[in-house]
């Protein structure tokens, strides 16, 4: 069975707890791709919902001491129960507090994937970065996204996405680079926080991490090259709409036909 047919076949159930400014998006491109989103951050309920769903997300994109130790007591059930975990480190490298926050994740929690841009993902690499805002910044685009990448992967013993102009994705061993997307996405409140959800949806119903990585970052670049084709003219309210549909509509032969990926063994 195929990917994204796999991925609506077993409907797998993704606790979130994440950024609230986008923890609608999130949920609707859950729905969207085949998944069936759940957001639960309190502590007295967190680990239960874990328990039960195929697979964790956490996005530290609007931090507070609540949510904090939510994650880290969801983050345990998790791997307790050898459910997958993402994180999305938004920010990390902008505060004391994200800092600390993604430091004492890494710790505490064994994520399966970690997704993020190249500013974040250089501060995890313990390389010099200057992450503006939750954005990457111009001063670290010439950082080496694959070797970053391999080295987080590695460390931590999961999967590394670095998304970006060419999305890179690695488990330390094999590597892929993806061209999918277009730039008018960075302009959307959110897609970095949808492609986190997406993974969940993808790790929770694949059984290989890597190749669940790479499923969603193509299906998520895909969904906003064909909203663009459908309303670069109309402006970026009609593009973000327009990536949900087009992710309710993508099937494995679209992918297959319209995705841009080479592989490196070894690497």
């Amino acid at each position: 069975m195929k990917a994204n047919e796999t991925v609506r076949k077993k409907v797998p159930l993704v606790h979130c707890i994440t950024n609230y400014v986008t923890v609608n998006d999130v949920a609707n491109a859950l729905l969207a791709c085949g998944g069936s989103p759940i957001m639960a951050d309190d502590i007295d309920e967190c680990a239960d919902i874990t328990a039960i769903s195929q697979a964790l997300v956490l996005n530290i994109g609007t931090l507070n001491q609540r949510t904090i130790a939510s994650m880290i007591k969801s983050g345990k059930a998790a791997n307790t129960n050898k459910i997958p975990v993402i994180l999305d480190p938004v920010g990390a490298g902008a505060s004391s507090l994200r800092n600390e926050t993604t430091k004492r994740l890494l710790a505490e929690i064994q994520f399966t994937i970690i997704r993020g841009n190249l500013s974040e993902m250089s501060f995890i690499a313990g390389i010099s970065s200057s992450t503006r805002g939750v954005d990457s910044s111009e001063e670290d685009q010439n950082n080496d996204a694959p070797a970053i990448a391999k080295a987080v992967a590695q460390k931590y013993h999961c999967v590394c996405v670095i998304t970006g102009a060419v999305d890179i994705v690695t488990d330390g061993t094999r590597m892929a680079r993806i061209h999918n997307g277009v730039p008018a996405m960075s302009k959307i409140t959110g897609t970095g926080c949808m492609l986190s959800g997406i993974i969940g949806a993808y790790a929770g119903a694949l059984e290989d991490p890597f190749q669940a990585a790479c499923h969603a970052v193509i299906s998520m670049g895909l969904a906003g090259e064909i909203s663009y084709e459908k309303h670069q003219k109309t402006g970026t309210g009609s593009l973000h709409i327009g990536i949900i549909d087009a992710l309710s509509q993508i099937d494995d032969a679209i992918l297959e036909e319209r995705r841009k990926i080479t592989y490196e063994a070894n690497c």
